[in-house]
């Protein structure tokens, strides 16, 4: 087994070997985090390369990956838990990268709740203020605004043990918004919550941005906690930011294959063909079956003969009595997946299997046969050898 060693922040505020900090010519004021070449490597693995963020002040910025593609190392090197191997972060312009956690003006909360359990609510709340020397009334005031934000003022008497998974994760907030700063981290906040609590926090997270303003940085795996909660996000893949963008276009307007295929429950369905042209118009040929493009907004000219990848969301996909005039083709019924307001149906189609979201009242047999109608105005075309979008 191999072990990597995690460097640990140093104890001075400069580089080694450095008597004062690099410039922060290149971060614009209105930047609350930004993020300078980073790069973070434990011995031959590299984790960040070259990464380049800028997070306007204010803004809820969530960096969306599968597990290991460095959101949480990145989060951690923001927050000063992980010495970055090259590159520099700055937080309210002021460069932050060899600074300890605790001067960077930064509220995280993790995963786990981590709290003390002999200690009340009101004692874990005003922990970290009281070790910092503040005076009695601002603790009293730090804590009685962040459990009035939070609702949890009849619970600051009890101990962790006697509080749901919930009221932790409540608490563990907190603990964050009592050291009044102006930048929040979260990592993973809810992914130990059932799923009806992971909703009920999940508006109650964007009901406390919307009041306190703050910016606030969350890492998640959850593409659903991505799309409700965001200003924008930052999806990742090994490291490198896929794309930044707001929600509707990451979800409408993916810039390459994997961040189509990443989001979206179902995934995007994934047409492999070839551009042709017919009368004039652009068309998408696959497996002997031609779609008109009519409607599609290409970033370049679509030619004939080039290899790409048709992809169309579910609910882009029209049945039966929703077509209305566009280009019509026949497919099989494989599989229906009743999901009380949605119904999904898996449809065979020139050798390809498609997954179809319809009404709930509509049901579908298995083997039977459908009509279905494209809106390329909602879909994507990639390079087949790029996987970029075009």
């Amino acid at each position: 087994m191999t072990t990597l060693s995690v460097q640990t922040p140093h104890t001075n505020a400069f580089p080694p070997g450095a008597t004062s900090l690099p410039e922060a010519s290149a971060v614009s004021s209105e930047h609350s985090v930004s993020i300078r070449d980073l790069s973070l490597s434990f011995g031959a693995v590299t984790v960040l390369e070259d990464l380049n963020l800028d997070i306007h002040d204010g803004e809820f910025l969530v960096l969306l990956g599968s597990s290991g593609c460095g959101k949480s190392t990145l989060l951690n090197c923001i927050a000063g838990l992980l010495e970055p191997t090259d590159g520099q972060i700055f937080i309210k312009g002021r460069n932050v990268t060899w600074e300890e956690p605790k001067d960077r003006g930064i509220g995280m909360v993790f995963q786990s709740y981590a709290l003390y359990p002999q200690m009340t609510v009101e004692k874990n709340l005003s922990f970290g203020l009281r070790v910092a020397g503040l005076p009695k009334e601002d603790i009293a005031k730090r804590v009685a605004r962040a459990s009035a934000i939070l609702q949890i003022e009849p619970l600051l008497q009890r101990k962790p043990a006697a509080l749901s998974g919930g009221q932790r994760q409540r608490v563990a907030i907190g603990r964050a918004l009592v050291r009044d700063v102006d930048v929040f981290l979260f990592d993973e906040p809810l992914s130990n919550l059932d799923a009806k609590l992971r909703s009920e926090l999940r508006v109650e997270i964007k009901r406390l941005h919307q009041q306190l303003k703050n910016t606030m940085i969350y890492v998640t795996h959850d593409q659903i906690e991505a799309l409700t909660l965001a200003d924008r996000i930052a999806i990742m893949k090994s490291g490198v930011i896929q794309q930044l963008a707001d929600p509707v276009t990451i979800y409408n307007r993916p810039k390459n294959k994997f961040v189509a295929g990443f989001i979206g429950s179902p995934s995007m369905n994934f047409l492999d063909g070839e551009l042709a042209e017919e009368g004039g118009r652009p068309v998408f040929k696959t497996n002997g079956v031609s779609f008109l493009l009519d409607g599609y907004s290409a970033t370049e000219p679509l030619t004939p003969g080039r290899k790409v990848v048709l992809g169309v969301r579910p609910e882009h996909i029209k049945v039966d009595t929703d077509i209305a005039g566009e280009e019509v083709h026949e497919a099989i019924v494989d599989i229906e997946e009743p999901m009380g307001a949605d119904n999904l149906i898996w449809l065979k189609l020139a050798a390809h299997t498609l997954s179809v979201r319809v009404g709930g009242a509509r049901r579908y047999a298995v083997g039977s046969k459908v009509r279905l109608g494209f809106d390329m105005t909602m879909a994507s075309l990639f390079d087949a050898a790029t996987e970029e979008r075009i």
